[in-house]
């Protein structure tokens, strides 16, 4: 019998959570949003009405701290902190007192750290019993996003640890994108990146990036891990890319199968001593003793607890580790990763 959770994804409503610097772009993607059909019975949580302007959108009923857009879907403004709104909002949805939704949107603030937005879908009994941390977007401006990421932490902090990047305004950057996007690749070469004109976007692209998938289909995890990107990037630019910001990503691999409580007590000597350089860990892991593969995920020191899928997606069944990490260098950590038993 397996010592850890099964994955549960089916019964919690998938949240994603878009950030991103000062002026990139998010008020016109979520006015696009707001006004797309495809966000029917998603709920997104905003900071303040006024920011967005909805005035000009259909709206089909307003009461105070929630609206209702004639597209279906249901805005609501984050009052106090973001888990206090989330249950509440759970809870009127169990008694009916607002529209059903099926899926969450939060937009955060410009010079938000979305890291201990995070944490809050990764660790919180009360939030993760209804929801699930479905994917990280951030947007990046295509004309001021590289003197951004030069001159501020916050913008690298939230492209380096995003799922997904939406390089915004890309018909006003005459020079083009190229050299942003490199940029970011080196950066975060996990993120899948897209190109967005006048807040234009699939609402599926803000979403179905996390390691579970209600259907039950592990390659799921494999995708959000993309560890063969990291592996990819470092053979191109040395053992891994050190960027001005000190911010490092790569992945170590095993072939073994890992010693659950050696590599726990490794793990979590690294959350001791590094907690705030650890921007970012996701893991797929051979644990000895289980049949399919454990899946862990965590930003700085609050991690998800571990779950097992219920298959492999392939017959690779090496355990794969991503870092994305800031002010640590690589061989130190790789050297506990090897030091630990078979």
């Amino acid at each position: 019998m397996s010592l850890f959770d099964r994955d549960r994804s089916a019964e919690r409503t998938p949240v994603g959570v878009i950030t991103g610097f000062l002026g990139s772009g998010k008020t016109t993607l979520l006015n696009r949003l707001l006004g797309d059909a495809r966000m029917a019975r998603s709920l997104v949580l905003i900071n303040e009405f006024g920011e967005i302007g909805l005035d000009h959108l259909f709206i089909e009923a307003r009461d105070g701290d929630l609206v209702l857009m004639k597209s279906g879907c249901v805005c609501c403004t984050v009052r106090g902190d973001l888990e206090n709104t989330l249950r509440d909002v759970a809870a009127k949805r169990q008694r009916e007192a607002i529209p059903a939704f099926d899926r969450v949107l939060i937009e955060t603030t410009g010079l938000a750290d979305p890291a201990p937005i995070a944490g809050v879908f990764l660790n919180h009994p009360l939030v993760a019993h209804d929801y699930r941390l479905d994917a990280i977007v951030a947007t990046v401006d295509a004309v001021h996003g590289s003197r951004q990421l030069a001159e501020h932490p916050e913008s690298v902090k939230q492209a380096a640890i995003a799922d997904r990047l939406l390089v915004t305004k890309r018909d006003l950057a005459a020079a083009g994108t190229a050299a942003l996007r490199a940029r970011l690749e080196a950066l975060n070469p996990g993120a899948a990146t897209f190109e967005v004109i006048n807040g234009g976007v699939d609402p599926e692209l803000l979403f179905g990036a996390g390691p579970f998938d209600p259907a039950g289909r592990s390659e799921k995890a494999r995708a959000w891990l993309a560890a063969e990107r990291y592996d990819a990037h470092a053979s191109g630019h040395g053992h891994h890319h050190r960027h001005d910001s000190e911010i490092v990503s790569f992945s170590l691999v095993r072939d073994a199968p890992l010693d659950w409580d050696r590599f726990q007590r490794w793990l979590g000597g690294l959350r001791m001593a590094h907690a705030d350089r650890l921007l970012r860990v996701k893991g797929m892991l051979n644990v000895a003793g289980e049949a399919g593969p454990l899946v862990i995920h965590g930003v700085h020191d609050t991690f998800h607890p571990p779950v097992v899928l219920g298959r492999w997606p392939d017959g690779d069944q090496r355990s794969r580790l991503v870092f994305i990490v800031r002010g640590l260098d690589r061989p130190a950590i790789e050297a506990g990763w090897r030091e630990l038993p078979a």
